[in-house]
């Protein structure tokens, strides 16, 4: 468990009246809330509260998007956020017959096109085997490896341009202790020695103890932010699940039983 402080500073994100519509039916109502510059915050909450549409809506990619979500200083999804925000999908978005480096390779050519970028493409290509552990595997297919090791890869090709904003869509799940352990590692890492801000998606309340601040999601809307000491005493909880749940019963209708 980490000592998180919710202390001020400059915000990555900020939204406000953030509401996204599919068909008919509103996925986010309505939402208020803040990304800090150079912390981890984590986006928690079960399956299917909205946690998905919100990351696509951070990175601009989301359609049916109202009110106002601005990300670096620019409105979500603006052209001159393209290097500057990373983005790791569910699922691993390589090329299985592809080796690593060479997934790598034609990422970072994307990023930086023309012979004039060649060096700093390599360097970038080098580095980010190195933030994730996967020198030496650069010369394996990217199908030959493991579900955690492709997702690795994954984040690699986001670590290519060295983003100021990191979003990770539940980069964890299905990952054994380890990895997960490992992968958490690196997050901090990126965040105290390189000032990335990460926005993390989770469904694993464990998981809120590793973030300086949390936005509590359910239903489409914000329960709660704040770091997690904070939420704990906000419910005279001891752990954030507890804290959630009784945030969850808080905001039920009188009479309204919670699901569990």
């Amino acid at each position: 468990m980490m000592n998180s402080t919710d202390g001020a500073g400059a915000n990555a994100v900020e939204a406000r009246a953030l509401t996204v519509r599919r068909g008919d039916r509103p996925v986010l109502h309505g939402l208020d809330f803040t990304v800090r510059t150079g912390r981890i915050t984590g986006l928690l909450g079960p399956s299917g509260c909205g946690k998905s549409t919100l990351m696509r809506a951070v990175v601009g990619t989301q359609a049916r998007t109202t009110g106002t979500l601005d990300v670096l200083g620019h409105p979500a999804g603006h052209p001159a956020l393209r290097a500057r925000v990373g983005y790791v999908t569910q699922a691993p978005s390589v090329y299985a017959d592809l080796t690593v480096r060479q997934n790598l390779d034609y990422f970072a050519a994307v990023l930086r096109p023309g012979r004039a970028h060649r060096d700093a493409r390599r360097d970038a290509v080098v580095r980010a085997l190195g933030d994730v552990d996967l020198t030496d595997r650069a010369d394996a297919l990217a199908g030959a490896l493991s579900g955690g090791q492709r997702s690795r890869v994954s984040l690699a090709v986001a670590l290519l341009g060295t983003p100021e904003l990191l979003v990770l869509d539940e980069p964890t799940v299905g990952l054994d202790p380890v990895l997960r352990r490992d992968l958490w590692e690196l997050f901090h890492a990126l965040a105290e020695d390189r000032g990335t801000t990460i926005l993390v998606s989770s469904h694993v309340m464990d998981e809120a103890e590793r973030c300086h601040r949390l936005l509590l999601m359910r239903e489409g809307s914000v329960l709660a932010e704040g770091g997690p000491d904070a939420l704990r005493s906000r419910t005279g909880s001891h752990t954030v699940e507890q804290a959630f749940l009784r945030l969850v019963d808080e905001a039920a209708p009188t009479g309204q039983e919670t699901a569990r």
